[in-house]
């Protein structure tokens, strides 16, 4: 068992840790964080939810308006508009150019209500995996920390996955988490794009318990299908027992 431990534990920090990351993949993921990484660059799609303000204008302000399948607000007095694939304050600034018809020099503010759009995914031991909506503020350590992590989860060998598009291939960083948080080196904690897959693995006791439990796993039905007839003759020899010193106490009391 020592010794499969061990080529489990080799074989796992193989897998898990890979290659060095290059100066060029490095320079990849923060390359595509100079852009379109704030909430002001946010780019709205299908179905976000956009929060309008335009306090001298009742016929929208307040107003909360989900984005349509073909791309569009539906709003009063100006009916139908198309806003995906643009920021908040292009959005405001095209919705004031279409009011001036009615208003003088109207004002308009728009803010992201709800993002569901773009996502990001995360993958982790302790269970805390799925989607997350993508906001142009996520940092690796902000998603880290909010994954709900245990003892269990490998922080030091966290590993973010940008798929590729076109003839740009995939890329792959691996992020020490432990170090950045005990020494404040924040210079790997990237903003994430969407569609980047953060994977969080298990630590190499925890990977150890998992091929464990695996192993042992289909010898589980066996054994209780085995001990399954002893429990019952136990439970039916409780209740014989029980049932017959309730009929002794019965008679004794009857003389």
């Amino acid at each position: 068992m020592r010794k499969l431990a061990l080529s489990f534990i080799a074989l796992h920090s193989c897998l898990t840790v890979g290659c060095a990351v290059s100066n060029k993949d490095m320079l990849h993921f923060l390359r595509e964080h100079e852009h379109d990484v704030s909430a002001i660059e946010y780019r709205v799609g299908i179905p976000d939810t956009l929060g309008i303000s335009a306090p001298q204008i009742i016929e929208i302000d307040g107003s909360f308006q989900r984005i349509q399948p073909d791309g569009k607000i539906n709003l009063s007095l100006l009916g139908e508009v198309k806003v995906t694939d643009m920021t908040a304050k292009e959005i405001a600034a095209k919705l004031e150019v279409l009011l001036g018809r009615y208003y003088v020099e109207p004002k308009v503010t728009v803010k992201l209500a709800t993002y569901a759009s773009k996502k990001y995914y995360v993958r982790s031991e302790s269970g805390a995996s799925g989607s997350r909506p993508y906001t142009g503020r996520d940092t690796l350590l902000d998603v880290v920390m909010n994954s709900g992590i245990t003892f269990l989860d490998w922080t030091s060998r966290v590993k973010v996955t940008r798929p590729g598009y076109g003839e740009e291939p995939a890329r792959t960083l691996h992020v020490n988490v432990d170090k950045m948080i005990k020494e404040g080196d924040w210079t790997q904690n990237i903003l994430l794009e969407p569609n980047d897959i953060v994977y969080i693995p298990p630590t190499p006791i925890a990977w150890v318990g998992q091929r464990v439990r695996e192993l042992v796993y289909p010898v589980g039905p066996a054994l209780q299908a085995y001990t399954a007839p002893a429990d019952v003759i136990y439970a039916d020899e409780a209740y014989n027992n029980d049932r017959n010193n309730g009929a002794t106490s019965r008679s004794r009391r009857r003389r």
